[in-house]
Protein backbone atom coordinates (compact mmCIF):
# COMPACT_ATOMS: atom_id res chain seq x y z
CA UNK A 1 0.00 0.00 0.00
CA UNK A 2 1.37 3.43 -0.96
CA UNK A 3 2.23 5.68 1.91
CA UNK A 4 -0.18 8.59 2.42
CA UNK A 5 1.70 11.81 1.57
CA UNK A 6 -0.52 13.94 3.82
CA UNK A 7 -0.83 14.75 7.57
CA UNK A 8 2.85 15.75 7.85
CA UNK A 9 2.11 18.76 10.05
CA UNK A 10 3.86 17.16 13.04
CA UNK A 11 7.08 16.28 11.23
CA UNK A 12 7.24 19.26 8.86
CA UNK A 13 7.32 22.83 10.15
CA UNK A 14 5.40 25.67 8.54
CA UNK A 15 7.62 27.52 6.04
CA UNK A 16 6.54 30.41 3.84
CA UNK A 17 8.58 31.34 0.74
CA UNK A 18 11.65 33.25 1.87
CA UNK A 19 11.27 37.03 1.88
CA UNK A 20 13.95 39.28 0.51
CA UNK A 21 15.87 41.33 3.08
CA UNK A 22 13.91 44.44 4.14
CA UNK A 23 16.62 46.85 3.01
CA UNK A 24 16.63 45.27 -0.46
CA UNK A 25 12.89 45.01 -1.00
CA UNK A 26 12.40 48.61 0.16
CA UNK A 27 14.34 49.72 -2.92
CA UNK A 28 11.80 48.50 -5.49
CA UNK A 29 8.16 47.57 -6.06
CA UNK A 30 8.78 43.91 -6.85
CA UNK A 31 6.96 41.30 -4.80
CA UNK A 32 8.80 40.72 -1.55
CA UNK A 33 9.01 36.92 -1.78
CA UNK A 34 9.68 34.47 -4.55
CA UNK A 35 7.36 31.53 -4.99
CA UNK A 36 8.07 28.06 -3.69
CA UNK A 37 10.43 25.62 -5.33
CA UNK A 38 8.41 22.53 -6.37
CA UNK A 39 9.73 20.41 -3.48
CA UNK A 40 8.94 23.09 -0.93
CA UNK A 41 5.39 23.52 -2.27
CA UNK A 42 4.78 19.77 -2.07
CA UNK A 43 6.23 19.68 1.45
CA UNK A 44 4.01 22.48 2.71
CA UNK A 45 0.93 21.07 0.99
CA UNK A 46 1.63 17.69 2.65
CA UNK A 47 1.11 19.31 6.08
CA UNK A 48 -2.67 19.45 5.44
CA UNK A 49 -4.60 17.27 7.87
CA UNK A 50 -7.36 16.53 5.31
CA UNK A 51 -9.89 17.12 8.07
CA UNK A 52 -13.49 15.98 7.70
CA UNK A 53 -14.86 19.50 8.07
CA UNK A 54 -12.42 21.75 6.19
CA UNK A 55 -12.77 25.07 7.96
CA UNK A 56 -10.34 26.59 5.44
CA UNK A 57 -12.93 26.05 2.69
CA UNK A 58 -15.83 27.06 4.90
CA UNK A 59 -14.20 30.41 5.68
CA UNK A 60 -13.11 31.06 2.09
CA UNK A 61 -15.77 33.25 0.42
CA UNK A 62 -15.30 31.21 -2.78
CA UNK A 63 -15.39 27.90 -0.88
CA UNK A 64 -12.31 26.78 -2.78
CA UNK A 65 -11.58 23.04 -2.72
CA UNK A 66 -8.47 23.71 -0.65
CA UNK A 67 -7.76 20.27 0.92
CA UNK A 68 -8.21 18.61 -2.47
CA UNK A 69 -5.75 20.78 -4.36
CA UNK A 70 -3.30 20.62 -1.46
CA UNK A 71 -3.34 16.82 -1.73
CA UNK A 72 -2.85 16.97 -5.51
CA UNK A 73 0.10 19.34 -5.02
CA UNK A 74 1.65 17.04 -2.43
CA UNK A 75 1.28 14.14 -4.87
CA UNK A 76 2.94 16.10 -7.67
CA UNK A 77 -0.28 16.28 -9.72
CA UNK A 78 0.04 20.00 -10.25
CA UNK A 79 -1.99 20.39 -13.41
CA UNK A 80 -4.94 18.71 -11.74
CA UNK A 81 -4.44 20.97 -8.73
CA UNK A 82 -4.61 24.00 -11.02
CA UNK A 83 -7.73 22.78 -12.79
CA UNK A 84 -9.45 22.19 -9.45
CA UNK A 85 -8.50 25.61 -8.08
CA UNK A 86 -9.68 27.22 -11.32
CA UNK A 87 -13.15 25.65 -10.94
CA UNK A 88 -14.16 28.03 -8.16
CA UNK A 89 -12.04 31.13 -8.84
CA UNK A 90 -11.33 33.24 -11.90
CA UNK A 91 -8.19 34.68 -10.32
CA UNK A 92 -6.56 32.11 -7.99
CA UNK A 93 -3.03 33.48 -8.32
CA UNK A 94 -4.31 36.97 -7.46
CA UNK A 95 -6.24 35.75 -4.41
CA UNK A 96 -3.15 33.78 -3.37
CA UNK A 97 -1.25 37.06 -3.28
CA UNK A 98 -3.68 39.56 -1.78
CA UNK A 99 -6.31 37.70 0.25
CA UNK A 100 -5.90 38.19 4.01
CA UNK A 101 -5.35 34.47 4.56
CA UNK A 102 -4.53 35.07 8.21
CA UNK A 103 -8.18 36.16 8.67
CA UNK A 104 -9.76 33.64 6.29
CA UNK A 105 -8.51 30.18 5.26
CA UNK A 106 -5.22 30.00 7.16
CA UNK A 107 -6.67 31.70 10.20
CA UNK A 108 -9.23 28.89 10.42
CA UNK A 109 -6.92 25.99 9.59
CA UNK A 110 -7.54 23.08 11.98
CA UNK A 111 -3.86 22.43 12.59
CA UNK A 112 -3.43 26.10 13.50
CA UNK A 113 -5.84 25.47 16.36
CA UNK A 114 -3.76 22.45 17.44
CA UNK A 115 -0.62 24.55 17.80
CA UNK A 116 1.23 23.28 14.71
CA UNK A 117 0.86 26.46 12.57
CA UNK A 118 -1.46 26.69 9.60
CA UNK A 119 -0.83 25.26 6.16
CA UNK A 120 0.54 28.02 3.90
CA UNK A 121 -2.54 27.93 1.69
CA UNK A 122 -2.14 31.28 -0.08
CA UNK A 123 1.48 30.66 -1.04
CA UNK A 124 0.64 27.22 -2.43
CA UNK A 125 -2.30 28.66 -4.38
CA UNK A 126 -0.01 31.30 -5.89
CA UNK A 127 2.56 28.64 -6.77
CA UNK A 128 0.00 26.38 -8.47
CA UNK A 129 -1.38 29.01 -10.85
CA UNK A 130 1.91 30.80 -11.57
CA UNK A 131 3.25 27.39 -12.64
CA UNK A 132 0.13 26.84 -14.76
CA UNK A 133 0.78 30.09 -16.63
CA UNK A 134 4.41 29.16 -17.21
CA UNK A 135 3.54 25.67 -18.42
CA UNK A 136 0.77 26.83 -20.76
CA UNK A 137 -2.00 25.11 -18.81
CA UNK A 138 -4.07 28.31 -18.61
CA UNK A 139 -6.12 27.84 -21.75
CA UNK A 140 -8.02 30.49 -23.72
CA UNK A 141 -11.60 31.09 -22.64
CA UNK A 142 -13.90 28.72 -24.47
CA UNK A 143 -16.79 30.85 -25.71
CA UNK A 144 -20.19 29.23 -25.89
CA UNK A 145 -22.57 29.39 -28.88
CA UNK A 146 -23.67 32.98 -29.55
CA UNK A 147 -26.98 33.84 -27.89
CA UNK A 148 -27.63 37.14 -29.65
CA UNK A 149 -27.88 39.04 -26.37
CA UNK A 150 -25.43 41.45 -24.79
CA UNK A 151 -24.58 42.56 -21.27
CA UNK A 152 -23.01 45.87 -20.30
CA UNK A 153 -20.84 45.77 -17.17
CA UNK A 154 -19.99 49.02 -15.41
CA UNK A 155 -16.69 48.57 -13.58
CA UNK A 156 -13.61 46.62 -14.68
CA UNK A 157 -12.55 45.45 -11.24
CA UNK A 158 -12.50 41.86 -9.96
CA UNK A 159 -16.27 41.51 -9.65
CA UNK A 160 -17.05 42.91 -13.09
CA UNK A 161 -14.27 40.94 -14.78
CA UNK A 162 -15.37 37.71 -13.13
CA UNK A 163 -18.92 38.13 -14.38
CA UNK A 164 -17.62 39.10 -17.82
CA UNK A 165 -15.66 35.84 -18.05
CA UNK A 166 -18.53 33.59 -17.01
CA UNK A 167 -21.04 35.35 -19.26
CA UNK A 168 -18.67 35.09 -22.22
CA UNK A 169 -18.32 31.36 -21.58
CA UNK A 170 -22.13 31.22 -21.69
CA UNK A 171 -22.12 32.82 -25.16
CA UNK A 172 -23.19 36.37 -24.39
CA UNK A 173 -21.66 39.47 -25.95
CA UNK A 174 -20.01 41.37 -23.12
CA UNK A 175 -18.95 45.01 -22.93
CA UNK A 176 -17.09 46.35 -19.88
CA UNK A 177 -17.05 50.08 -19.17
CA UNK A 178 -14.48 51.60 -16.80
CA UNK A 179 -13.46 55.14 -15.90
CA UNK A 180 -9.74 54.33 -15.89
CA UNK A 181 -7.44 53.92 -18.89
CA UNK A 182 -6.69 50.31 -17.93
CA UNK A 183 -8.98 47.57 -16.71
CA UNK A 184 -8.55 45.92 -13.32
CA UNK A 185 -9.87 48.55 -10.93
CA UNK A 186 -8.13 48.39 -7.57
CA UNK A 187 -6.11 45.38 -8.76
CA UNK A 188 -4.43 47.71 -11.26
CA UNK A 189 -4.32 51.08 -9.53
CA UNK A 190 -5.09 50.51 -5.84
CA UNK A 191 -2.78 47.65 -4.82
CA UNK A 192 1.00 48.23 -4.98
CA UNK A 193 3.27 46.04 -7.06
CA UNK A 194 5.08 44.63 -4.02
CA UNK A 195 1.83 42.80 -3.19
CA UNK A 196 0.58 42.24 -6.74
CA UNK A 197 2.89 42.76 -9.68
CA UNK A 198 0.97 44.32 -12.54
CA UNK A 199 1.87 41.81 -15.22
CA UNK A 200 -0.08 39.26 -13.15
CA UNK A 201 -3.21 41.41 -13.59
CA UNK A 202 -2.54 42.36 -17.20
CA UNK A 203 -2.22 38.77 -18.39
CA UNK A 204 -5.65 38.00 -16.92
CA UNK A 205 -7.13 41.03 -18.68
CA UNK A 206 -5.53 40.07 -22.00
CA UNK A 207 -7.05 36.58 -21.72
CA UNK A 208 -10.48 38.18 -21.32
CA UNK A 209 -9.91 40.54 -24.24
CA UNK A 210 -8.74 37.66 -26.42
CA UNK A 211 -12.09 35.94 -25.79
CA UNK A 212 -13.97 38.78 -27.48
CA UNK A 213 -14.97 40.78 -24.41
CA UNK A 214 -14.98 44.44 -25.45
CA UNK A 215 -13.38 46.90 -23.06
CA UNK A 216 -14.36 50.59 -23.04
CA UNK A 217 -11.67 52.43 -21.07
CA UNK A 218 -11.86 56.10 -19.98
CA UNK A 219 -15.65 55.73 -20.01
CA UNK A 220 -17.65 57.37 -17.25
CA UNK A 221 -21.32 56.55 -17.02
CA UNK A 222 -23.11 59.87 -16.70
CA UNK A 223 -20.38 61.82 -18.45
CA UNK A 224 -20.11 59.76 -21.64
CA UNK A 225 -23.58 58.23 -21.54
CA UNK A 226 -26.33 58.03 -18.90
CA UNK A 227 -27.31 54.68 -17.47
CA UNK A 228 -30.47 54.63 -19.58
CA UNK A 229 -28.38 54.67 -22.77
CA UNK A 230 -26.54 51.53 -21.63
CA UNK A 231 -29.85 49.90 -20.72
CA UNK A 232 -31.13 50.64 -24.23
CA UNK A 233 -27.94 49.31 -25.83
CA UNK A 234 -27.69 46.07 -23.84
CA UNK A 235 -30.14 43.37 -22.81
CA UNK A 236 -28.92 43.55 -19.21
CA UNK A 237 -26.58 45.80 -17.22
CA UNK A 238 -24.41 45.01 -14.21
CA UNK A 239 -23.13 47.72 -11.87
CA UNK A 240 -19.83 46.65 -10.30
CA UNK A 241 -18.15 49.98 -9.66
CA UNK A 242 -16.84 49.41 -6.16
CA UNK A 243 -16.68 52.30 -3.69
CA UNK A 244 -14.11 55.00 -4.36
CA UNK A 245 -15.13 58.05 -2.35
CA UNK A 246 -12.63 58.66 0.46
CA UNK A 247 -14.22 58.78 3.89
CA UNK A 248 -14.16 62.31 5.28
CA UNK A 249 -12.16 63.35 8.31
CA UNK A 250 -13.47 66.42 10.14
CA UNK A 251 -10.36 67.85 11.74
CA UNK A 252 -9.07 71.45 11.91
CA UNK A 253 -6.60 72.15 9.13
CA UNK A 254 -7.80 69.30 6.91
CA UNK A 255 -7.85 71.59 3.85
CA UNK A 256 -4.09 72.26 3.91
CA UNK A 257 -2.01 71.25 0.89
CA UNK A 258 -0.07 68.06 1.46
CA UNK A 259 -3.03 66.17 2.98
CA UNK A 260 -4.12 63.62 0.35
CA UNK A 261 -6.49 60.65 0.08
CA UNK A 262 -4.92 57.21 0.02
CA UNK A 263 -6.30 56.17 -3.36
CA UNK A 264 -4.97 59.31 -5.09
CA UNK A 265 -1.56 58.55 -3.65
CA UNK A 266 -1.57 54.84 -4.55
CA UNK A 267 -2.94 55.46 -8.05
CA UNK A 268 -0.16 57.95 -8.80
CA UNK A 269 2.46 55.46 -7.61
CA UNK A 270 1.00 52.62 -9.67
CA UNK A 271 0.81 54.82 -12.76
CA UNK A 272 4.50 55.58 -12.36
CA UNK A 273 5.09 51.83 -12.21
CA UNK A 274 3.44 51.53 -15.63
CA UNK A 275 5.72 54.25 -16.97
CA UNK A 276 2.98 56.89 -17.22
CA UNK A 277 3.66 60.58 -16.86
CA UNK A 278 2.08 61.67 -13.57
CA UNK A 279 2.29 65.41 -13.02
CA UNK A 280 1.23 65.25 -9.36
CA UNK A 281 4.03 62.76 -8.72
CA UNK A 282 6.67 64.76 -10.58
CA UNK A 283 5.69 67.93 -8.73
CA UNK A 284 6.10 66.15 -5.40
CA UNK A 285 2.46 66.47 -4.40
CA UNK A 286 1.97 62.68 -4.46
CA UNK A 287 5.57 61.64 -3.93
CA UNK A 288 6.98 60.80 -0.49
CA UNK A 289 10.66 61.21 -1.38
CA UNK A 290 12.64 62.95 1.42
CA UNK A 291 9.45 63.72 3.36
CA UNK A 292 8.19 63.04 6.85
CA UNK A 293 5.08 61.01 6.05
CA UNK A 294 2.14 60.37 8.35
CA UNK A 295 -0.52 57.83 7.32
CA UNK A 296 -3.80 57.85 9.22
CA UNK A 297 -5.65 54.53 9.39
CA UNK A 298 -5.19 50.89 10.31
CA UNK A 299 -6.57 48.89 7.40
CA UNK A 300 -4.87 47.19 4.47
CA UNK A 301 -4.98 50.41 2.42
CA UNK A 302 -3.01 52.19 5.15
CA UNK A 303 -0.46 49.37 5.05
CA UNK A 304 -0.15 49.80 1.28
CA UNK A 305 0.48 53.53 1.77
CA UNK A 306 3.16 53.26 4.46
CA UNK A 307 5.06 50.59 2.52
CA UNK A 308 4.80 52.63 -0.70
CA UNK A 309 6.19 55.69 1.09
CA UNK A 310 9.20 53.66 2.25
CA UNK A 311 9.92 52.65 -1.34
CA UNK A 312 9.62 56.21 -2.56
CA UNK A 313 12.43 57.23 -0.23
CA UNK A 314 10.55 58.96 2.59
CA UNK A 315 12.64 60.47 5.38
CA UNK A 316 10.33 58.90 7.97
CA UNK A 317 6.99 57.08 7.91
CA UNK A 318 4.57 56.96 10.83
CA UNK A 319 1.19 55.25 10.94
CA UNK A 320 -1.37 56.63 13.38
CA UNK A 321 -4.12 54.25 14.44
CA UNK A 322 -6.71 54.92 17.11
CA UNK A 323 -6.80 51.37 18.49
CA UNK A 324 -4.00 48.98 19.42
CA UNK A 325 -2.30 46.32 17.32
CA UNK A 326 -4.68 43.55 18.41
CA UNK A 327 -7.74 45.55 17.34
CA UNK A 328 -6.59 46.85 13.98
CA UNK A 329 -8.49 45.68 10.86
CA UNK A 330 -5.46 45.28 8.61
CA UNK A 331 -3.47 42.10 8.11
CA UNK A 332 -0.99 41.38 10.89
CA UNK A 333 1.40 40.06 8.26
CA UNK A 334 1.34 43.41 6.51
CA UNK A 335 2.04 45.19 9.79
CA UNK A 336 5.04 42.92 10.34
CA UNK A 337 6.30 43.54 6.79
CA UNK A 338 5.93 47.29 7.28
CA UNK A 339 7.80 47.25 10.59
CA UNK A 340 10.63 45.26 9.02
CA UNK A 341 10.88 47.92 6.31
CA UNK A 342 11.14 50.80 8.77
CA UNK A 343 7.58 52.02 9.40
CA UNK A 344 6.83 53.30 12.89
CA UNK A 345 3.36 52.47 14.23
CA UNK A 346 1.92 54.89 16.73
CA UNK A 347 -0.87 52.92 18.35
CA UNK A 348 -3.79 54.44 20.25
CA UNK A 349 -3.46 57.77 18.49
CA UNK A 350 -5.51 59.90 16.12
CA UNK A 351 -5.27 63.36 14.55
CA UNK A 352 -6.89 66.28 16.35
CA UNK A 353 -5.58 68.96 13.99
CA UNK A 354 -3.12 69.90 11.25
CA UNK A 355 -1.20 73.11 10.83
CA UNK A 356 1.38 74.74 8.59
CA UNK A 357 1.98 77.93 6.66
CA UNK A 358 1.45 77.16 2.97
CA UNK A 359 1.07 73.40 3.42
CA UNK A 360 0.87 70.86 6.20
CA UNK A 361 3.89 70.87 8.53
CA UNK A 362 2.61 69.27 11.73
CA UNK A 363 -0.01 66.83 12.95
CA UNK A 364 -1.41 67.40 16.43
CA UNK A 365 -2.18 63.97 17.81
CA UNK A 366 -4.71 62.89 20.41
CA UNK A 367 -3.62 60.01 22.59
CA UNK A 368 -6.35 57.41 22.88
CA UNK A 369 -7.28 54.62 25.26
CA UNK A 370 -9.68 51.72 24.80
CA UNK A 371 -12.98 52.00 26.59
CA UNK A 372 -16.06 49.80 26.64
CA UNK A 373 -16.89 47.62 23.62
CA UNK A 374 -18.91 49.32 20.87
CA UNK A 375 -21.82 47.80 18.91
CA UNK A 376 -19.43 45.59 16.92
CA UNK A 377 -17.90 44.16 20.09
CA UNK A 378 -14.59 46.00 19.68
CA UNK A 379 -13.45 48.25 22.49
CA UNK A 380 -14.18 51.82 21.47
CA UNK A 381 -11.30 54.33 21.50
CA UNK A 382 -11.69 57.40 23.69
CA UNK A 383 -9.52 60.45 24.19
CA UNK A 384 -6.79 60.31 26.81
CA UNK A 385 -6.06 64.05 27.41
CA UNK A 386 -2.85 63.37 29.33
CA UNK A 387 -0.93 62.07 26.35
CA UNK A 388 -1.43 64.50 23.42
CA UNK A 389 1.62 65.25 21.28
CA UNK A 390 2.73 66.67 17.90
CA UNK A 391 4.64 65.11 14.99
CA UNK A 392 6.21 66.74 11.96
CA UNK A 393 4.70 65.91 8.58
CA UNK A 394 5.37 67.07 5.01
CA UNK A 395 2.83 64.62 3.60
CA UNK A 396 -0.28 63.26 5.34
CA UNK A 397 -2.16 60.38 3.72
CA UNK A 398 -5.68 59.65 4.93
CA UNK A 399 -6.63 55.96 4.71
CA UNK A 400 -9.88 55.85 6.63
CA UNK A 401 -11.89 53.73 4.25
CA UNK A 402 -14.17 54.31 1.29
CA UNK A 403 -17.82 55.20 0.78
CA UNK A 404 -20.19 54.96 -2.15
CA UNK A 405 -20.39 57.80 -4.63
CA UNK A 406 -23.81 59.28 -5.37
CA UNK A 407 -24.55 56.94 -8.27
CA UNK A 408 -28.13 58.11 -8.99
CA UNK A 409 -26.74 61.60 -9.66
CA UNK A 410 -23.46 60.42 -11.20
CA UNK A 411 -25.20 58.02 -13.60
CA UNK A 412 -28.08 60.37 -14.43
CA UNK A 413 -30.41 57.72 -12.99
CA UNK A 414 -32.52 59.36 -10.27
CA UNK A 415 -34.80 56.30 -10.03
CA UNK A 416 -31.96 53.96 -8.97
CA UNK A 417 -32.63 52.99 -5.36
CA UNK A 418 -29.82 53.23 -2.82
CA UNK A 419 -29.55 52.63 0.92
CA UNK A 420 -28.95 55.32 3.50
CA UNK A 421 -25.22 54.57 3.12
CA UNK A 422 -25.36 55.25 -0.62
CA UNK A 423 -24.83 51.61 -1.58
CA UNK A 424 -27.15 50.17 -4.21
CA UNK A 425 -30.25 48.43 -2.91
CA UNK A 426 -30.78 45.01 -4.50
CA UNK A 427 -33.01 41.98 -4.15
CA UNK A 428 -30.50 39.65 -2.52
CA UNK A 429 -32.18 36.61 -4.05
CA UNK A 430 -31.41 37.85 -7.58
CA UNK A 431 -28.95 40.77 -7.15
CA UNK A 432 -31.29 42.88 -9.29
CA UNK A 433 -31.86 46.54 -8.47
CA UNK A 434 -35.26 48.20 -8.65
CA UNK A 435 -34.55 48.89 -12.35
CA UNK A 436 -35.58 46.03 -14.60
CA UNK A 437 -32.58 44.17 -15.99
CA UNK A 438 -30.03 46.17 -13.94
CA UNK A 439 -28.02 44.10 -11.45
CA UNK A 440 -25.38 45.16 -8.91
CA UNK A 441 -22.63 43.37 -6.99
CA UNK A 442 -19.49 43.87 -4.94
CA UNK A 443 -18.55 46.81 -2.76
CA UNK A 444 -21.21 49.07 -4.28
CA UNK A 445 -23.72 46.71 -2.62
CA UNK A 446 -21.73 45.40 0.37
CA UNK A 447 -19.75 48.50 1.25
CA UNK A 448 -15.94 48.36 1.24
CA UNK A 449 -14.92 44.72 1.38
CA UNK A 450 -12.40 42.22 0.01
CA UNK A 451 -11.44 41.34 -3.56
CA UNK A 452 -12.38 37.72 -2.92
CA UNK A 453 -15.94 38.74 -2.03
CA UNK A 454 -16.22 40.72 -5.28
CA UNK A 455 -15.14 37.61 -7.19
CA UNK A 456 -17.70 35.54 -5.29
CA UNK A 457 -20.44 38.06 -6.11
CA UNK A 458 -19.40 38.07 -9.76
CA UNK A 459 -19.63 34.31 -9.88
CA UNK A 460 -23.03 34.22 -8.18
CA UNK A 461 -24.69 36.98 -10.21
CA UNK A 462 -23.85 35.27 -13.49
CA UNK A 463 -26.59 32.69 -12.97
CA UNK A 464 -29.13 35.37 -12.04
CA UNK A 465 -28.33 37.40 -15.17
CA UNK A 466 -28.47 34.29 -17.31
CA UNK A 467 -31.87 33.28 -15.90
CA UNK A 468 -33.25 36.76 -16.50
CA UNK A 469 -31.94 36.92 -20.06
CA UNK A 470 -33.34 33.48 -20.85
CA UNK A 471 -36.76 34.57 -19.61
CA UNK A 472 -36.49 37.76 -21.64
CA UNK A 473 -35.59 35.85 -24.81
CA UNK A 474 -38.45 33.41 -24.25
CA UNK A 475 -40.95 36.23 -23.73
CA UNK A 476 -39.75 37.93 -26.92
CA UNK A 477 -40.15 34.69 -28.84
CA UNK A 478 -43.68 34.18 -27.56
CA UNK A 479 -44.59 37.78 -28.38
CA UNK A 480 -43.30 37.34 -31.93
Amino acid sequence: MAKDPMLKFVSKAQAYPEKRAPELRAEDFDEIAKRYAPEAAADQASRCSQCGVPYCSVHCPLHNHIPDWLRLTAEGRLREAYELSNLTSTMPEICGRICPQDRLCEGNCVIEFSGHDAVTIGSVEKYITDTAWEQGWVEPIEVGPARGQSVGIIGGGPGGLTTAEYLRVAGYDVHVYDRYDRMGGLLTYGIPGFKLEKDVVMRRIKRLEDSGIIFHCNFEVGRDAPLDDLRAKHDAVLIATGVYKARDIKTPGIGLAGIVPALDYLTASNRKGFGDTVEAFESGALNAKDKDVVVIGGGDTAMDCVRTAIRQGAKSVKCLYRRDRENMPGSQREVANAEEEGVEFVWLSGPKGFDGTDKVERVHVSKMRLGAPDASGRRAPEHDPAGDFTVNADLVITALGFEAEDLPVLFGAPDLNVTRWGTIRVDHMTQMTNLDGVFAIGDIVRGASLVVWAIRDGRDVTQHIHNWLQAKAKAAKVAA
